[in-house]
């Protein structure tokens, strides 16, 4: 079995980003069971007259149907990182990861739970995720043939206490797509996603955004897979293309007998004990 992160440099126009992605899944191998993941923004990566064209109501739509059929034409699980969904009587919309099995079925979906309302050193200057975007309220996990998949996406990655939830809810994989910009990227990329699979255990796949965009945003790129000890599997720096890694059940399983660490946590007891939780 082989994870995929695919890596983008979006646009603010689905039609183009179509064709980028569409090119790029055509270089998957073949004959094996792939999951793949698409970064955040893999849809429309614009302002919000943008977001306001190609945003769709969950689980209908022709951006959907786009990314089902991928997913059946290839034979693949396809972790679409976010794609922007409508939400009944609001102004905004949820940023939202989509899960599609090898069938082409939406088998989950998760909005993402943390807005990046930055300020941040770069061409853009102020990110305000909010102005455009309303948060999630919920946690997925989804089975799949790889193990158990924990949905998050790209400023999610700042608050452990995510992830860890993901972990006791019984996470083997972290998706974590990303479009980081080049400076929070450069800073903080690498050693959270390592924090994150060290201390949960578990592979992470962090498909992201590359180079310049539309209104002076610039992405990191490196997107990376790392195993549960937080080696990194494979990475790519810069540039569009994709990259792969062998998933070692039998290494990950290994990893949490020898260290139990999930068995091992007490904080939450200690504070029930103190009746503080």
């Amino acid at each position: 079995m082989e994870l995929v992160a695919i890596q983008l440099n979006g646009a603010a126009d689905w039609p183009v980003n179509k064709e980028k992605l569409a090119g790029l899944l055509e270089q998957l191998p073949v004959g094996r069971p792939l999951l793949v993941q698409l970064p955040e923004n893999a849809v429309v990566f614009g302002n919000r007259d943008a977001v306001r064209r190609w945003a769709e109501p969950l689980g209908s739509g022709p951006v959907q149907d786009t990314l089902s059929g991928w997913a059946r034409e290839f034979g693949i699980w396809l972790v679409v990182g976010s794609m922007p969904t409508l939400i009944d009587g609001s102004e905004r919309w949820h940023s939202t990861c989509l899960v599609y099995d090898d069938q082409g079925r939406q088998v989950a979906h998760y909005h993402k739970l943390h807005l990046f309302d930055v300020d941040v050193a770069d061409g853009h200057g102020r990110y305000r995720e909010s102005d455009s975007y309303a948060p999630g309220n919920d946690l997925c996990v989804v089975d799949s043939p790889f193990g158990r998949l924990g949905l998050s996406i790209c400023y999610d990655l700042r608050f452990p206490e995510l992830y860890r939830a993901l972990r006791e809810r019984g996470a083997d994989i972290l998706m974590v797509p990303s479009a980081f910009t080049r400076v929070t990227g450069q800073a903080h990329w690498l050693p959270l996603l390592q924090a994150r699979a060290i201390e949960n255990q578990c592979y992470v796949l962090a498909a992201a955004q590359f180079g310049e965009h539309a209104g002076g945003r610039q992405t990191w790129g490196h997107s990376i897979i790392l195993d549960p000890w937080g080696e990194i599997c494979a990475c790519l720096p810069r540039g569009e293309g994709l990259i792969l890694a062998s998933l070692d059940r039998q290494r990950l399983d290994s990893l949490r007998r020898q260290m139990p660490v999930a068995q091992h946590a007490r904080l939450r007891a200690v504070w029930r004990d103190n009746n503080e939780y």
